[in-house]
């Protein structure tokens, strides 16, 4: 007896295997950094409507509705996620190849954030270019573009990174010219940030060890003779070693005073969600630069604990995807992976630090959880080129073709 078994052409099993090789390829990502980015956005939008809820009783919000800065929120959200999955659509040889040009035209836009009557103020503070829909923080975006810079730099003159003319002294006055921008509008917060990028890029990719002890004495020289020189940030340091004293409390050490009342409340498990009080006009841009400290007050040391965590699991990640990357000689990839890292990192410590008491006041917001389009829209370009690394180094290892 004979039996019939049907049969596939070769070139029909071949699109089989083809079309489940290219399923295979799209689930070769970090689901679980897919997840924590996405979790620590809606709790930020969480803890944004909460710290938010009450500023329409004032006269400066008068015309918001309880929900206006919940709604932006959520729409800035749902446009960092769409430019998230566009930018993890463009391989990272074309980003190494974009990387120089972004830098200068970045540095084009922080030229004319200083330009009188294209420049918005606010606060005191010349920081943003207005597209009447929404208003664009270019120094948001050299946070993200002068990793990628820095990293192409540092591949360009891996030969000599040794040399102080050839290989330092470029890139330190790229980012001096940046760091003058930044001053005048001012902005030292970003300053700093963007400093710490660029010298741990340089420093991974091998900087002379001489050369680079060098620059980090200048660059505390510098931000020693900024602060002495500026009246107002000496009063500022003055005030946070002393927050508690009386002129000091109503005056420059405000928020910083009330955001240590906000943690103290909050004690282990918080006054539960919604129960600030702090935020009831006590505490000053309580939906930006101390979200934290709403968290800490509603959701107690538990809640910071989280947030902290999270922000870890970032971090870590964010370095082992940069190992592996270089391990396999993808140095560009592997660089901009773990200066993604130390971004978000720096960052969120140094606006913790701030919440905390740990550090003078700093204008900087919290990433991926702050009130903020631009903050959150480089945020999450920047994790989906991370996302973009780690999807090019599973394919790579699984032997197939980017």
């Amino acid at each position: 007896m004979k039996f019939a078994f049907p049969s596939f052409s070769s070139a029909a099993a071949k699109k089989a295997v083809t079309s489940l090789d290219q399923r295979s390829k799209m689930m070769a990502y970090d689901q679980p950094l897919v997840w924590v980015v996405v979790l620590l956005m809606l709790f930020g939008m969480v803890m944004v409507y909460s710290a938010s809820i009450s500023l329409p009783d004032s006269p400066k919000y008068a015309r918001y509705d309880n929900a206006h800065f919940v709604t932006r929120q959520a729409m800035f959200i749902s446009v960092s996620l769409i430019a998230g999955l566009l930018a993890f659509r463009v391989r990272m040889e074309t980003w190494q190849k974009l990387a120089p040009y972004l830098f200068v035209a970045t540095l084009i836009l922080l030229v004319l954030v200083l330009v009188p009557g294209v420049g918005k103020g606010v606060n005191g503070a010349r920081r943003w270019l207005s597209f009447k829909v929404f208003n664009l923080q270019p120094s948001e975006l050299m946070k993200l573009f002068v990793v990628l810079y820095a990293a192409d730099y540092t591949v360009r003159k891996q030969q000599v990174m040794h040399k102080l003319t050839k290989g330092f002294m470029p890139m330190t006055l790229a980012i001096g010219f940046v760091g003058l921008l930044l001053l005048l509008e001012p902005d030292l917060g970003a300053f700093g940030v963007i400093v710490c990028i660029a010298m741990g890029i340089l420093f991974l990719g091998g900087i002379n060890g001489i050369w680079f002890g060098g620059i980090g004495a200048t660059l505390v020289g510098i931000f020693s003779m900024v602060i002495l020189l500026s009246p107002w940030r000496r009063e500022r340091i003055f005030a946070y070693l002393n927050p508690w004293e009386e002129e000091n409390a109503l005056g420059k050490a405000y928020q910083l005073s009330h955001s240590l009342i906000a943690f103290g409340r909050g004690e282990l498990f918080g006054v539960g969600l919604g129960g600030s009080v702090e935020k009831l006009h006590y505490l000053p841009e309580a939906h930006t630069d101390f979200l934290l400290a709403v968290i800490g007050e509603e959701l107690g040391f538990v809640g910071v604990f989280v947030v902290i965590a999270l922000f870890y699991w970032i971090i870590k990640r964010s370095f082992e995807i940069g190992r592996q990357a270089i391990a396999m000689d993808l140095t560009f990839a592997g660089l901009v992976a773990k200066g993604i890292g130390i971004w978000i990192g720096v960052q969120a410590f140094i606006n913790m630090g701030v919440n905390l008491g740990l550090l003078p006041t700093k204008g900087l917001t919290l990433p991926l959880m702050s009130y903020g389009g631009s903050g959150v829209l480089i945020n999450c370009i920047g994790l989906a080129i991370l996302l973009r690394i780690d999807y090019e180094n599973r394919v790579l290892m699984k032997g197939g073709r980017i």
